[in-house]
C-alpha cells in the first residue's frame, strides 16, 4: 500500500509540475512576444513556437502526457490560469500597446469561440459573425448615445438584438446547405454592412462617435486602474472586462460541448442524414447554433464599441468574418484552447510584423501556411469525445 501511495503522490507531483511549467512558460512566451519590438526577436519567437509544434507533432506521447496532466489536475490548472490572467497586466511594464493588443485578441477569441459552435461543432459555414459583431456594437452605441443607457444595461440588450438577427438569419438559411448556406451568410453580412453605411441613424460612413466609457461604482473605465497602490493604464479596465467575457465564453463552450446540444451538433457534423434518422431535429439545432454565435458576438461588439469610443461600418466588413473563420480553422476546430490560441496568434501577428512594412501581410500569410503545414488539422486539433474514466 505504501509503495502504491508513494507512486500516486509522485505522479500527482509530476502532473502539477507539468501544468505549472506549461502555463507559466506559455505566459512568459506571450509576454515576450507582446513586448518584442525588434523584428529579429519576433521571428525568433515564432521559430521557437514552430519548433514546439514540430516536437508535439513528432512526439505524440509528450502531447498526451501534457493532456493527461491537465486532465488530472484540472482544478489546479484553472486556479493557476486565473491567477496568471489577473497578474499579467502588472508584468507588461505599463505598455498601453501590449494591453490594447490583448484586449482585441480576447474579443476576437470570444468571436472565434462563438463561430466554433457552428463551424467546429456542427460544420455550418457562417461568414456573418462579423455582421453580428457589428450589430451588437451599433445597438449598444445607439442605446448609449440616444437614450443614455448605461453600458451594463446596453451589454445584454445588444446581445439580445444580435441574437434576434441571428435567429432571422438562421431560419431562412435552413433551406440551404454547404456552399449555398455559406453564400447566404455572405449575403447577410454584405446587407448589414450596406445598411450601416447608408442609414442615417447609424451615422452612415462616418459612424458613431463619442460613445462614453463605462463606469462601475463611480470608477470610469477611461481612468487608470489602481490596485493595491499600483497604477495600471486605463486599458487595464477593458483588459479585465474582456478577460471575464473570455472566461464566461469558455465556461459556456464547455457546458454546451458536454451537453446533449453539443452531442447533437457533433452528430450533425459527422453525418446529418444519420443524425436525422436518430431523431435529432437538425433544423432546430442548426438555428440554435446561429443564435448562440450571434449572442456572444453581440457581447464582444458592445465591449469593442465602448472601448474604442468610435465605430464605423469599416470595422465590421466581410474581411472580419473571414479572419474569424481563419482563426477557428488555424487554431483547431471544435477545440476551445486551439481556437483561443488561433485568435491570439492571428490578431497579434500582423501587428508584430509591421517592421516588414508593405510585405507584412505576405509574411503573415506565409507564417499561417507554415503552421498549417506543421499541424494540418490546426495548432491544437479536435479531440475525440471521452466517456467515463
Amino acid at each position: 500500500m505504501s509503495v502504491t501511495a508513494t507512486r500516486g503522490t509522485s505522479g500527482a507531483a509530476t502532473a502539477l509540475s507539468i501544468v505549472a511549467l506549461t502555463e507559466i512558460g506559455s505566459a512568459a512566451f506571450l509576454r515576450q512576444f507582446l513586448l518584442a519590438e525588434d523584428w529579429r526577436v519576433v521571428v525568433g519567437l515564432l521559430g521557437f513556437f514552430a519548433i514546439v509544434l514540430v516536437g508535439l507533432q513528432r512526439l505524440p506521447t509528450v502531447e498526451a502526457r501534457i493532456e493527461g496532466a491537465f486532465s488530472a489536475q484540472s482544478r489546479f490548472a484553472t486556479l493557476l490560469g486565473i491567477a496568471i490572467v489577473l497578474l499579467f497586466p502588472f508584468l507588461l511594464e505599463k505598455s498601453t500597446y501590449a494591453l490594447h493588443l490583448l484586449i482585441i485578441a480576447q474579443l476576437y477569441a470570444v468571436l472565434a469561440l462563438a463561430l466554433n459552435f457552428q463551424l467546429g461543432s456542427a460544420n455550418i459555414p457562417n461568414f456573418a459573425t462579423g455582421a453580428s459583431y457589428g450589430i451588437g456594437a451599433y445597438a449598444s452605441a445607439l442605446l448609449a448615445l440616444n437614450w443614455d443607457v448605461s453600458f451594463w444595461l446596453a451589454l445584454p440588450a445588444a446581445a439580445v438584438v444580435a441574437t434576434i438577427f441571428g435567429f432571422v438569419l438562421g431560419v431562412p438559411s435552413m433551406r440551404t446547405r454547404d456552399s449555398y448556406l455559406a453564400l447566404v451568410t455572405i449575403a447577410f453580412g454584405v446587407v448589414v454592412h450596406q445598411l450601416l453605411n447608408n442609414l442615417e441613424f447609424t451615422g452612415g460612413p462616418n459612424g458613431l462617435v463619442g460613445i462614453p466609457a463605462p463606469e462601475l461604482f463611480g470608477h470610469s473605465f477611461a481612468s487608470p486602474l489602481v490596485i493595491f497602490g499600483h497604477s495600471l493604464p486605463s486599458q487595464a479596465n477593458f483588459y479585465y472586462l474582456s478577460a471575464a467575457l473570455v472566461g464566461v465564453s469558455i465556461l459556456f463552450a464547455a457546458r454546451l460541448h458536454h451537453s446533449r446540444i453539443g452531442l447533437a451538433w457533433n452528430a450533425l457534423r459527422a453525418d446529418e442524414l444519420a443524425a436525422r434518422c436518430q431523431g435529432i431535429n437538425a433544423t432546430w439545432y442548426k438555428v440554435l447554433a446561429f443564435v448562440v454565435d450571434a449572442f456572444l458576438a453581440g457581447f464582444a461588439g458592445t465591449i469593442y464599441a465602448f472601448y474604442v469610443g468610435f465605430i464605423s461600418p469599416d470595422n465590421f466588413t466581410f474581411l472580419v468574418s473571414v479572419t474569424i473563420m481563419t482563426m477557428v480553422i488555424a487554431g483547431g476546430m471544435d477545440n476551445t484552447l486551439g481556437v483561443i490560441v488561433g485568435a491570439f496568434l492571428l490578431t497579434m501577428l500582423p501587428e508584430k510584423l509591421r517592421a516588414f512594412s508593405d510585405y507584412r501581410i505576405l509574411f503573415f500569410g506565409v507564417t499561417v501556411i507554415a503552421f498549417l503545414m506543421i499541424r494540418p488539422q490546426g495548432i491544437f486539433p479536435q479531440r475525440l469525445r471521452r466517456y467515463g474514466g
